[in-house]
């Protein structure tokens, strides 16, 4: 009798919010077609995919591939230059937004607000093409800005493009200038739920703005840096192809190349997709054991957590 009445009170609820459940029914086709059917391909990793023969055809091979990649001589160059721009970014992007954010929370001219949010969100709908082409501009050795500027100061010019040491914190300083601004959005949101009053009762303590954002902005961004950093984490061992492929070249290929350039080049130009596959598999459990450890450490410190 208890499971007739629940399955009654759940048609009930079913019948009521139809309208909700059918909205919903376009995002949840979405996910099933595009996010959770494509993970059945991850058996390839352990094949000899032919594409001839199909996921059920062809050859198992086991962790073949696996070992290849930990045995492959550029697997260690592949995991530092990976890891090291992730942690560039982690240090020099990701607080970025976050100051922004404090910063266009604190003007009180909303016109000027909006303007200044319009100009920080606009780079992020430019694409990585134009901004390659940019930084040719201002940094090639033959007519660029900057080279031109140190010649007026009498330096030498500088190979920006072509250089290995200049390789990474020209990839971070684009990666800043392009979603620095976009990224202020959640945090803006966070401090848009901020009771005003809270800031009010601290002037009249004599809190000055320093001590307004110590023990009111920061402890109410607190657990969304906490959950962003957690995701962030999840995505260490990704960089993206198009980006740094536009940035490579063959003399700073050493310390440019990253996992998912070499997936590109292996997977899709020579055809070597169980082999690709692979070494996407890789990086996506090094992802989700981060992602664990992180959420883990987050709800033993009194946070939320992302799960």
């Amino acid at each position: 009798m208890q499971h007739v009445s629940t399955a009654r009170r759940w048609k009930r609820q079913l019948l009521r919010d139809r309208w909700l459940y059918l909205m919903l029914l376009p995002g949840i086709i979405f996910f099933l077609v595009y996010k959770y059917l494509p993970m059945w391909g991850v058996v390839i990793a352990f094949q000899n995919y032919s594409p001839g023969l199909g996921l059920f055809q062809s050859e198992w091979v086991g962790l073949k591939h696996f070992d290849r990649l930990f045995s492959e001589p550029t697997f260690w160059m592949l995991f530092r230059n990976t890891i090291l721009l992730s942690a560039y970014q982690l240090i020099f992007f990701f607080p970025i937004p976050i100051v922004l954010a404090i910063m266009l929370n604190e003007l009180r001219h909303q016109v000027f607000k909006r303007f200044i949010q319009t100009v920080v969100y606009i780079p992020h709908f430019v694409s990585w093409v134009v901004i390659a082409g940019i930084s040719y501009l201002f940094l090639t050795p033959e007519g660029g800005f900057m080279n031109e500027f140190l010649e007026v100061l009498g330096l030498e010019k500088v190979n920006f493009l072509m250089s290995t040491d200049w390789f990474r914190p020209l990839q971070v300083t684009q990666v800043i200038w392009k979603d620095a601004g976009w990224g202020t959005i959640i945090f803006l949101a966070a401090l848009a739920g901020v009771d005003p009053q809270l800031y009010e009762a601290a002037r009249i303590d004599g809190a000055n703005r320093w001590r307004q954002l110590w023990h009111i902005t920061l402890p109410a961004l607190r657990s969304t840096i906490v959950i962003l950093f957690i995701l962030r984490l999840g995505d260490i061992l990704e960089q993206g192809v198009e980006h740094i492929l536009l940035l490579l070249n063959a003399v700073n290929r050493e310390v440019g190349e990253v996992f998912d350039t070499y997936v590109y080049t292996v997977g899709l130009l020579q055809g070597n997709f169980s082999y690709s596959a692979a070494v996407g598999m890789f990086k996506s459990l090094v992802g989700l054991i981060l992602v664990v450890v992180a959420n883990y450490l987050a709800k033993k410190s009194g946070e939320e957590g992302v799960f």
